[in-house]
């Protein structure tokens, strides 16, 4: 297998590949690189954040008492936010690459916002536990999560007054598409999700007054459904399968959908709806390999920040930092913008995010400091954070060069730009390489981070 397509396959299934990775993978074909690939992430490895500060609060103390609810919020609120930097790390050390970059994917098509902490983890383990399961049993799982059941409403959704706000995105965002489905067919299969409902712990429960037990029709089909038989009747639909592969082949391919292509897949997803079988068969077909889609699609903010860092591993000294960073990329994991999601695509670059995007190398790696002459939403907001922080310094990290010298020690200049940068570069860049000073590797890698080129995978 070629170098150049064990990196693209890396990039897309994960997070990029390191210099022994590549190595090792070149001397084995495409079926072995592709199975030892899904052989790492066989096994699920639950991510978890200490929780039991949270355990001396009970639903009957936090009704009772609205401080207590104000307290359990604000320890919440912290814990979110180290769960969010808990999962950045699990991005850049994991062996699971591909589970864990299908958990990101999942993330934003099952999209959900929530407060409370111990929930949001129950929900992102639930996107981790499916991530290369069957997809029905998933849908089947996200229709019961505590986030979820919050998020769109349904735990409003009661036999004598109907919420349609779950039934709904659950055609529109998460099996079928816009157009392929009625008014009627959201009325009648909402009420097959009335009474679900969880405890405060997060459990799934079934309120059984609150349950619509008559009949329902629902594409054309009659009978007594819940919430799962819904669910069933939507599989059977091929539209689901070209939907799901639709956003597959956009997020795992390239941003210009071939038809044709989507169309494979979905008959091979159709099948059984077997998420590993769907990607096996994506990632051993040639035409994934094809030069139109090596390099094509702009890496999303957590994809740049992750790649960089498994390159040169690096550590943020406080949590704040690391969520900064996302947001003024413009992606801030577990706050999805709204139901749909994050676009990707040309979204991810505007003039702010690009002017950061090709700072941060040298930000993070080099203590780097940032112009402010021309004033834009990124500037401003570092222009506040250096003025109440009073320091010279926009993050604190400690980069571990040490590491990243082992893994480059034999390589070329030249090799170390191959190894680096995706997509063929310009002229005009390829001149400016030239010029560089080469007598430094880590100079010349933050130098290769920061060209544009760099931004595309």
């Amino acid at each position: 297998m070629k170098p150049q397509d064990i990196q693209h396959l890396y990039w897309r299934a994960g997070f990029g590949v390191t210099a022994n990775q590549l190595n090792n993978l070149s001397k084995i074909d495409k079926r072995q690189v592709v199975n030892t690939l899904f052989q790492n992430s066989s096994k699920i490895s639950p991510l978890k954040i200490d929780t039991s500060d949270l355990e001396q609060f009970t639903v009957k103390a936090v009704l009772k008492d609205k401080s207590k609810l104000q307290d359990f919020n604000k320890i919440s609120r912290n814990k979110l936010k180290r769960f969010n930097a808990l999962w950045v790390n699990r991005l850049v050390s994991t062996d699971e690459l591909l589970r864990e970059k299908m958990t990101l994917f999942w993330a934003n098509h099952f999209v959900c916002r929530d407060h409370n902490i111990i929930h949001v983890q129950q929900y992102n383990n639930t996107l981790r536990r499916h991530a290369l399961g069957n997809f029905g049993d998933f849908v089947k799982a996200i229709s019961k999560e505590a986030a979820m059941l919050k998020y769109l409403n349904n735990k409003q959704n009661r036999k004598q007054k109907p919420n349609e706000n779950f039934a709904r995105e659950l055609m529109e965002l998460f099996t079928l598409g816009e157009g392929h489905y009625t008014e009627e067919d959201i009325k009648e299969s909402a009420k097959a999700f009335t009474g679900y409902n969880h405890n405060f712990e997060g459990e799934f429960v079934l309120r059984k007054f609150q349950h619509d037990y008559n009949f329902k029709t629902f594409f054309g089909h009659t009978g007594r459904y819940d919430g799962d038989a819904i669910i069933d009747i939507i599989l059977k639909e091929k539209q689901c399968a070209r939907f799901i592969c639709r956003k597959i082949y956009r997020y795992f391919v390239n941003d210009t959908i071939d038809e044709v292509r989507v169309e494979e897949l979905a008959t091979v997803f159709f099948k059984d709806y077997n998420i590993e079988t769907l990607m096996r068969h994506l990632f051993m077909s040639d035409w994934f390999y094809d030069d139109a889609n090596i390099g094509s699609k702009i890496k999303s903010p957590i994809e740049f920040l992750v790649g960089l860092s498994r390159t040169v591993p690096l550590t943020f000294e406080k949590t704040n930092d690391v969520i900064k960073i996302q947001k003024l990329l413009g992606q801030m994991l577990l706050n999805p913008p709204n139901v749909a999601g994050w676009k990707g695509g040309k979204s991810w670059i505007d003039s702010n995010t690009i002017m950061l995007r090709l700072k941060l190398p040298s930000i993070l790696l080099a203590n780097a400091k940032i112009s402010i002459k021309e004033k834009g939403e990124f500037e401003d907001s570092f222009e506040k954070y250096y003025t109440k922080q009073r320091k010279n310094k926009f993050v604190s990290v400690k980069v571990d060069w040490e590491t990243f010298e082992k893994q480059y020690n034999h390589f070329s200049y030249e090799a170390m730009k191959q190894q680096l940068v995706i997509p063929e570069l310009s002229d005009g860049t390829d001149t400016y390489l030239k010029t560089l000073n080469k007598n430094s590797k880590r100079n010349f890698c933050v130098q290769l981070m920061s060209l544009p080129e760099y931004q595309m995978c």
